[in-house]
């Protein structure tokens, strides 16, 4: 089967070290994204990178880093991407939490293209 429609793409860049309650928070919001039953999510680790720092992260042998970026991405229908967000807000931290990183998060409309046997897009 293939289904197609209008989606909102969320990436959400973190370090690798972020942590939320001893947990990476990479992980956690794979795990809420999943509860809260978007479509999917995946993780992708950086080989280099810099943010908010400005201190440069890489694999390469001489500088080995343990803080590299990581990407999180979540598509889904708008509504239900911009419903996760209030999660990314505790995750992350805005002033009022005790979110434990920084992150930033990219929405990006797009058009998804599903093919096989899962659930159709909605």
């Amino acid at each position: 089967m293939k289904t197609t429609g209008p989606a909102l793409r969320a990436t959400i860049f973190v370090g690798e070290n972020d942590t939320w309650h001893h947990k990476p928070v990479f992980t956690e919001i794979v795990h809420r994204a999943h509860r809260a039953g978007l479509s999917g999510a995946s993780v992708f680790r950086g080989i280099e990178g810099f943010g908010a720092s400005s201190m440069i992260h890489t694999t390469r042998l001489l500088s080995l880093s343990e803080d590299l970026p990581v990407a999180v991405v979540l598509v889904d229908t708008e509504e239900r991407i911009r419903g996760f967000l209030p999660q990314l807000d505790e995750l992350l931290g805005d002033g009022q939490g005790d979110g434990q990183g920084d992150g930033l998060v990219v929405l990006d409309v797009c058009e998804a293209i599903r093919y096989g046997r899962g659930k159709e897009t909605r």
